[in-house]
C-alpha cells in the first residue's frame, strides 16, 4: 500500500516526467517524437503483409490474420518496451537518484508512462483495423486488459528494476529472457498448434493470458478469460500478487544500496 500512496501522491510529477522522457528518446531525429510511432507501426504492418498476403497464413483460423495477429503483437511491443525500460529506469534516472530526495519508487512508473504512448497508439491500431474487418472490439474487455497489463507489468518490474540496478549484466539477461518469451507466447503462432496438458500450461503463462484477453476482444472464438470457470484468471492475478509482493520486498531491501552502486 505504501508503494501506491507514493504514486498517487505523485501523480503529477509521474505524468509530467512520463512525457518528458518520451520525448528525450528522440530528441535527436529530426522527426522527433513521431519515430516511435513509425517504428512499431511499420514493424506490425510489415508482419501483416508477409503473413497474410505473402505466405497466406491461415493460423488465425477462420478470422482474417490482421485481426488474430495486431492485437496479440501490440499487447507483446506494448509490453516488452515497458518492461524493458522501467528494468532500466533508475540506472538511466540515476541523478534524482544520487544527487536530490527524490520518490525512487516511482521511476519506473515513470518509464512506463513513457511507454503507454506507444503501446496505447499500437491498441488502438488494432482496434482501428480490427473495426476495418468488420470485427469491432469489446470495450469493455479492452479496458480490463489494458488494466491487466499495467498491474503486471508494475509487479514484475518492481523486482527487475532494483537487480538491475544492483547488478548491471541482469540487463542483458532480461532481454535473453523476454527474447524466449516472445516465441513461447501465442503471437505469431496459435494455440491450436499444440495439444494436450502443454496448452493449459502455455494458458497459465501471464503473457498467454494477456494476448489471448487482448484477442478476445476482438474475436469470440478467444475465451481464456472466462475458460474453466475463470481458471486462468485466477492464476494470472495470483502470479501478479505473488510478483508484487515479491518485488516489493526486494525494491525495498536494495534501494538504500542504489545510490552507492550508480
Amino acid at each position: 500500500m505504501e508503494f501506491l500512496k507514493t504514486v498517487f501522491k505523485n501523480k503529477k510529477t509521474i505524468l509530467k516526467l512520463g512525457r518528458n522522457d518520451f520525448r528525450n528518446r528522440y530528441a535527436n531525429a529530426s522527426l522527433g517524437a513521431l519515430w516511435g510511432f513509425l517504428q512499431p507501426f511499420v514493424f506490425m504492418m510489415t508482419y501483416v503483409i508477409v503473413f497474410q498476403y505473402i505466405m497466406h497464413t491461415g493460423s488465425s483460423g477462420e478470422y482474417p490474420y490482421s485481426v488474430w495477429f495486431l492485437p496479440g503483437m501490440a499487447t507483446w511491443m506494448f509490453c516488452n518496451d515497458a518492461i524493458m525500460q522501467a528494468s532500466n529506469s533508475i540506472r538511466i534516472y540515476s541523478y534524482l537518484v544520487k544527487k536530490v530526495v527524490f520518490p525512487v519508487d516511482i521511476i519506473p512508473v515513470i518509464t512506463l508512462v513513457s511507454s503507454s504512448m506507444v503501446g496505447l497508439f499500437l491498441v488502438l491500431i488494432a482496434a482501428c483495423v480490427g473495426t476495418a474487418f468488420g470485427y469491432a472490439p469489446n470495450i469493455l474487455n479492452l479496458i480490463y486488459i489494458v488494466f491487466c497489463m499495467y498491474c503486471f507489468i508494475i509487479a514484475f518490474t518492481r523486482c527487475t528494476s532494483a537487480l538491475t540496478t544492483l547488478v548491471p549484466d541482469f540487463a542483458q539477461l532480461l532481454s535473453i529472457v523476454m527474447q524466449l518469451c516472445m516465441w513461447f507466447t501465442p503471437i505469431v503462432w496459435n494455440l491450436n498448434m499444440i495439444q494436450g496438458k502443454l496448452v493449459a500450461i502455455f494458458k497459465a503463462m501471464p503473457f498467454t493470458y494477456l494476448v489471448e484477453g487482448m484477442r478476445q476482444a476482438f474475436m469470440e472464438s478467444s475465451t481464456i478469460i472466462t475458460e474453466h470457470n475463470g481458471l486462468f484468471t485466477i492464476i494470472f492475478w495470483v502470479v501478479t500478487l505473488i510478483l508484487f509482493i515479491f518485488g516489493n520486498y526486494v525494491f525495498k531491501k536494495s534501494k538504500k544500496d542504489f545510490a552507492d552502486v550508480l
